[in-house]
């Protein structure tokens, strides 16, 4: 029985890397299992805030718990967004879990981010939390966890899956490759808002090799105070 729980911030092809792990035939997928718990504790407004509480556990030991028990299937895979993981709150139980990181370029973040919700700034994105659970990871581990750049998966899905499920101790399965169109099982009850462009795909969907999106001036400051962030674990990501 393996918990994996893969540590992103949005607009980071997290919700692509759910359907694969959950097209496994031996994998149960838990999509952002602190959501609500964030919105009832920071209080901020995001769209369908009453129905994504109501729709979920917002108790933070209950959640640690659920998180830490093993599912009806060999692999649980979490998919977590990192600035959920509030100031405050015992991060410990993550130590106790299999951790992958998964990265994306904060300029490509940034601009999917700004189409769907025109408030953003360096909290909003998890660049800052990635690094603090990456580094708690490492040190207990001794190594650096596996991290996953969003860039290299889209340019070579199965080997850069193959290797991360290697180095989780799982085994690859082609149905990580492949999924079908339209809403799954486990999507959280937000997905009406967020997944529409993932709901029409089959798998990962193009390379990232074009340009760089331009950035107004208020996104690329914070582009830029992410990218040590983004670079310091950029350092330690799979290569196919």
């Amino acid at each position: 029985m393996t918990i994996l729980a893969m540590w992103s911030g949005p607009r980071n092809i997290s919700t692509a890397m759910m359907y694969s792990f959950g097209n496994r035939t031996d994998c149960e997928a838990w999509d952002e299992p602190f959501y609500g718990f964030s919105l009832t504790t920071k209080g901020n407004d995001h769209p369908m805030r009453d129905e994504i509480i109501a729709s979920m556990e917002t108790d933070w030991d209950q959640l640690v718990a659920a998180c830490s028990t093993p599912s009806r299937k060999p692999l649980f895979y979490q998919k977590h967004m990192t600035h959920h993981m509030l100031p405050g709150h015992d991060r410990s139980f993550i130590l106790k879990l299999t951790n992958a990181f998964l990265i994306r370029n904060p300029a490509r973040v940034l601009a999917s981010y700004a189409k769907k919700w025109a408030e953003v700034d360096l909290t909003a994105i998890g660049f800052v939390e990635q690094a603090e659970i990456f580094d708690m990871v490492a040190q207990k581990l001794g190594r650096a966890p596996p991290v996953v750049d969003a860039e290299d998966i889209l340019a070579d899905p199965r080997g850069v899956l193959s290797k991360l499920c290697a180095t989780c101790g799982i085994s690859f399965e082609e149905a990580m490759l492949k999924w079908p169109k339209g809403p799954k099982a486990f999507d959280g009850v937000w997905a009406q808002h967020w997944y529409n462009a993932v709901w029409q795909s089959e798998g990962f969907g193009r390379s990232e090799e074009e340009n760089m999106p331009p950035l107004p001036a208020h996104l690329a400051r914070i582009a830029a105070q992410a990218r040590p962030y983004y670079d310091r674990l950029r350092a330690h990501a799979i290569k196919a």
